[in-house]
């Protein structure tokens, strides 16, 4: 049997460990297990939520509405856009998926950053699509720009950006968009928005102003990380019609679960959760931050629930994480992108605490 030729290069998505695998393989207690890998919510999701599901159980044996009336009517009232401006997903990252089947043929160009969110470029690599990349690790409009004379039909903006945690001021974004062809399909992966317009407005993207500005851009979102419903799999992409109506040329129906839709309907109700989300994260990431300069390790300022601490020449990073891994303590290598770096997802404040003593131990 032949699979398509495209696949032959391509390598799998590598996804932040479980904690049954941790339980299995190193016969550790699922209480003493700490899972700091996957950029998930670690207050789980708001109890309105929670509630609410526990009383739909009941209810799974039947399909969702697949219009998502409900969804995109509190999502079209949040960001005053109108429901035909929006797509729903399994996760934002099916909404590339999405993207890559209406629009790349083999031999297009995709423009992304050098270090970011790994399934642009395997689902482009999945089309034939021909991805490049820019010089600069974290995002460099200016090194975009240079590229724009490669003719791309899609550029990935992932800001903030999985796995620096890095953040471009709208303004800046703006301004790269009014020197893109108007033929060239600009996604803004906004999947951390939340977190970096808490921390700094001048980052905040709105999407109306975005798709009425630039008719050939998509933002797309997600309730995987300050909505805590990563396990639920909801994403949504906001555009102009036209856009969305050949997206939906490619989504197949019920997409995502009842339960799912529910669950994403009450959660965007409450945003007072993700406020206090948010303000934990970032009073917890200020201590990873003096941690990290109390132990001689470097990071990036970051933009999202997550900091990504960077190794000195000498120290493996790869190491870390697996002697982390070994107590109990999952979080993310990023040898995969090439980087001597471990990205950890800011915790509840006993998880972090947790965190330093181990990390301590092992630098020592």
């Amino acid at each position: 049997m032949r699979f398509k030729k495209e696949l032959e290069n391509i390598k799998t998505y590598e996804a932040g460990k479980p904690i049954e695998l941790i339980m299995r393989d190193y016969g550790i207690d699922e209480k003493e297990i700490v899972k700091l890998a996957s950029n998930e919510n670690p207050f789980g999701a708001s109890p309105k939520v929670t509630a609410l599901i526990a009383r739909l159980a009941g209810k799974i044996h039947r399909y969702p509405d697949d219009s998502y009336y409900a969804l995109k009517t509190a999502l079209a009232e949040k960001y005053k856009v109108e429901r035909e401006n929006i797509i729903i997903g399994s996760g934002s990252d099916q909404i590339f998926e999405f993207i890559t089947h209406a629009l790349l043929d083999r031999g297009d160009v995709v423009l992304q950053n050098k270090i970011t969110f790994a399934m642009y470029a395997i689902y482009s690599a999945q089309s034939g699509a021909v991805t490049i990349t820019t010089d600069s690790e974290r995002h460099d409009l200016k090194a975009f720009e240079k590229l724009l004379a490669k003719n791309p039909k899609l550029i990935y903006l992932c800001t903030p950006c999985n796995p620096y945690g890095d953040a471009l001021d709208k303004d800046d974004v703006f301004a790269f968009l009014d020197a893109v062809s108007a033929q060239t399909l600009v996604a803004i992966d906004a999947a951390y928005m939340e977190y970096a317009s808490f921390k700094n407005t001048r980052k905040l993207i709105e999407p109306k102003e975005l798709i009425e500005r630039f008719p050939n851009a998509i933002y797309t979102g997600t309730f995987s990380k300050a909505y805590g419903l990563g396990g639920m799999r909801v994403g949504y992409a906001i555009a102009r019609p036209d856009i969305i109506e050949a997206l939906h040329k490619v989504r197949a129906p019920f997409n995502i679960t009842t339960l799912s839709l529910a669950a994403a309907v009450e959660a965007l109700g409450d945003q007072a959760f993700v406020r206090k989300s948010a303000e934990h994260n970032f009073k917890e990431m200020a201590r990873y931050e003096a941690f990290a300069h109390e132990v001689g390790v470097n990071y990036e300022p970051s933009y999202t629930n997550f900091i990504t601490l960077l190794f000195p020449e000498g120290r493996s990073a790869a190491e870390a994480a697996s002697a982390l891994l070994k107590r109990g303590m999952i979080v993310r290598d990023l040898k995969s992108y090439n980087l001597n770096a471990i990205r950890v997802t800011i915790g509840l404040t006993n998880e972090n605490d947790r965190f330093f003593e181990l990390f301590r131990d092992y630098w020592r």
